[in-house]
């Protein structure tokens, strides 16, 4: 393997990805890899490059790699040059000690929290229940063995209605179900409602904005306009990138004055702790940031002479966002078809229209509805996604968008196989 190339190798073992990436720079090392099984395909394995900062390396970088490997084009090191295997036996501590640096530990603790958390049989390495436990958090664990197999999407969904229900049942402030080895993560809020997709992509936004106003927030293409509305309600700036997650590590750790980055679909980074998506730092970030908004109300009612016995919640929070309407679909298209579709679609609108940061997204004349195109980076797919106000824009427009990638389709494949039809004339 690696040794035989001369490479040294610091095998942290089963772990959170999480956790590979805080520890990687702490080593000095050039970079990482990290296996697992994908998260949407269980017959598949995932392996994952990251350089010395924890930054997932660019699809160049990827195929330099993968060509490599498949010409066996690397030199076999002499018997002096194999390199050597360390285990890396304090990798939690050091995860442990960052993540508890960038916290306000105090207010954790006089929060009183209740915390239902559903690992759905996925996560290795579950530190987060010892964590909160240090901070004086009450942490429920569901499910947090590994099973040989990973859990298929109906069996999350059926995981995800139980734990609405241990929430509700236990009067909790929240629960959260994680997956993708410690990096995505679904809310759900004290009435047992799931909270994910879109809607924690702005709840996050609007909470980590309040705790730091004029700050800036990196998105990708296809998130919905909502996050936009609330950075202007608390003179934020919000950037986007394209809809891939080493874009997303790449700006939150380049641009300045970035609290938060990524969505509800791919995971939050927190560019303080590491440059990846971190799951299990976003609940404890959700629990301080909750609780520093009741000290806040406290403060406030008691200046103003009354109290209340009422705390701020995440179905509350939630009722105060935006009210955007964002959809998206599927629809099949061929590799050969993709690179003509987009230039079709950059010919037909105006240039001022126009934004092509991933794929091709349309303004309307207001600019206040969009719909977008992107292809999808390893499938014959492409997706559209609409956000409007008028959920009758959105409907009307994603009809109009699916017919014309259909036909534009159909018309290409028609003409590619009468180009292969032999002339008898």
């Amino acid at each position: 393997g690696l040794m035989s190339v001369g490479i040294h190798i610091h095998n942290l073992e089963a772990t959170a990805i999480p956790v590979s990436r805080t520890v990687a720079p702490s080593r000095q090392v050039a970079g990482g890899i990290h296996v697992r099984v994908h998260p949407e395909r269980s017959d598949h394995i995932l392996i994952e490059f990251f350089d010395d900062k924890g930054i997932n390396l660019t699809k160049a970088r990827e195929k330099k790699i993968e060509g490599a490997y498949f010409k066996e084009d690397f030199r076999r090191a002499q018997l002096q040059e194999i390199g050597n295997i360390y285990y890396v036996t304090q990798s939690t501590d050091i995860y442990c000690a960052s993540f508890e640096h960038l916290l306000r530990v105090d207010t954790i603790r006089n929060s009183n929290s209740k915390v239902v958390i559903d690992y759905a049989y996925a996560v290795s390495g579950a530190v987060l229940p010892q964590l909160l436990a240090k901070f004086g958090c009450d942490a429920v664990v569901l499910n947090a063995s590994l099973t040989p197999t990973a859990p298929t999407r109906a069996d999350r969904e059926a995981l995800l209605s139980q734990l609405g229900h241990v929430v509700e049942a236990l009067k909790a402030t929240f629960g959260v179900q994680v997956s993708a080895n410690g990096e995505q993560l679904i809310l759900v809020d004290e009435a047992g409602s799931p909270i994910r997709g879109e809607a924690l992509t702005a709840l996050m936004a609007h909470m980590v904005l309040t705790r730091h106003p004029g700050s800036t927030v990196v998105v990708p293409v296809n998130a919905s306009s909502a996050v936009e509305d609330i950075a202007r309600r608390h003179g934020g700036r919000v950037v986007r990138t394209k809809a891939n997650p080493t874009a997303l590590m790449e700006a939150c750790h380049t641009i300045p004055n970035v609290v938060l980055g990524g969505s509800g679909e791919m995971g939050f980074i927190f560019p303080q702790l590491h440059p990846g998506f971190d799951a299990m730092f976003c609940i404890a970030k959700v629990i301080e940031m909750l609780s520093l908004q009741d000290q806040l109300s406290h403060a406030v009612e008691a200046h103003d002479g009354y109290s209340s016995v009422s705390r701020h919640n995440l179905g509350q929070i939630r009722s105060e966002l935006p009210r955007v309407c964002h959809r998206s679909l599927t629809v099949r298209c061929p590799w050969t078809v993709k690179g003509s579709l987009m230039r079709r679609l950059v010919e037909t609108h105006p240039p001022d229209a126009l934004e092509l940061v991933d794929g091709v997204k349309v303004f309307s004349p207001d600019r206040d509805s969009w719909i977008l195109t992107l292809p999808d980076a390893g499938e014959p797919l492409v997706h559209l996604y609409a956000d409007s106000g008028d959920r009758h824009w959105v409907d009307k427009t994603l009809r109009e968008y699916r017919k014309f990638v259909q036909d534009f389709v159909e018309r290409e494949m028609g003409l590619d196989e009468s180009a292969l039809l032999p002339n008898f004339a």
